[in-house]
């Protein structure tokens, strides 16, 4: 499975990911191999010209060659990977993947819960590639969370499938009429207010605003994203991309970010921070004026994580 899906209190999300926060679970369950992110900022394969692993297939076909390809059951992913840094893959990775998993045989699931309804300017985040999964994953967003409520969502050969097969494995509250209404509620307000079409336009405004702060301050070494839903990647040194603070930081080694979050705060400002990243993911419903507020508070703030740069 590419790494990593949001992990779940449950063993089989729990084990997905590569995010450290699977480490207390291990060994989880069995059989699942990752793979590497299309992540064009810092590609461990040094990001040639083709790319191996931000083009998707050749990375995963010497994956299948080496484990099988008549042994895998499904390659699940994020659209966009969230949690880990809001790693938009490359125009054409979603597309090589997809073929791959046609060619052998092999489902292709998209974990969707932060990604979808809206949160990237469509629908779903597949969409932005024109890509059809055989299973989407869905939460979150499905009813802005004022009840859980997650779903699955497959393609009709899978439904027709399993309609006369007994899967004992339901949940005591599937299905739970309060969490289903409040999801088609949602759903209803999404279309009457224009919420996925706000959230691609705001997305442009983003793109602009982000970058902009990106060319005043040496600490950006990276903006990525789409619709509502980016990441501001800081860095201590632009040429060298060493990031402003090392993976999985913690305590002291925190401290230039935890300083950044504070002092947004104090200004109103709630930051999502992922170690050196900074996650922008406001409502879908937020407004120019809005962003323009947030953006005043983050430059100020990030005058704190200049001070880090060398």
């Amino acid at each position: 499975a590419p790494s990593p899906p949001s992990p779940g209190a449950r063993a089989g999300p729990t084990t997905l990911p590569g995010d450290p926060r699977r480490w207390p679970a291990e060994p989880g369950i069995p059989g699942v191999v990752r793979m590497l992110d299309p992540y064009t900022y810092r590609c461990p394969a040094g990001h040639p010209d083709p790319c191996p692993v931000c083009t998707g297939a050749p990375h995963l076909e010497e994956i299948l060659q080496y484990e099988g390809a008549h042994t895998v059951a499904a390659v699940i992913l994020e659209p966009v990977v969230g949690t880990n840094g809001i790693i938009v893959p490359p125009d054409g990775y979603l597309q090589a993947i997809r073929e791959v998993c046609d060619r052998h045989g092999i489902l292709l699931i998209a974990d969707e819960v932060m990604a979808g309804f809206g949160r990237t300017g469509k629908w779903f985040g597949v969409e932005n590639w024109d890509v059809v999964p055989d299973i989407l994953t869905v939460a979150k967003g499905i009813n802005s969370g004022y009840v859980p409520l997650g779903a699955m969502i497959v393609r009709k050969p899978i439904a027709d499938w399993v309609r006369d097969k007994y899967f004992a494995g339901g949940l005591t509250y599937s299905g739970h009429p309060l969490a289903c209404a409040s999801g088609i509620a949602s759903i209803e307000a999404f279309k009457e207010e224009g919420v996925v079409e706000n959230s691609a336009e705001m997305g442009g405004v983003f793109a602009e605003k982000l970058r902009e702060l990106q060319e005043k301050h040496p600490s950006i070494g990276d903006v990525r994203g789409l619709g509502c839903f980016w990441g501001i990647e800081l860095v201590k040194n632009r040429e060298t991309r060493e990031p402003l603070v090392p993976f999985n930081a913690a305590g002291e080694a925190f401290a230039p970010v935890a300083r950044v979050s504070k002092a947004a705060l104090e200004r109103g400002l709630y930051l999502m921070t992922h170690w050196n990243v900074i996650m922008v993911c406001p409502p879908l419903t937020i407004t120019r004026d809005e962003i323009d507020e947030g953006i005043r508070i983050l430059d100020e703030v990030l005058a704190i994580a200049d001070e880090y740069t060398v």
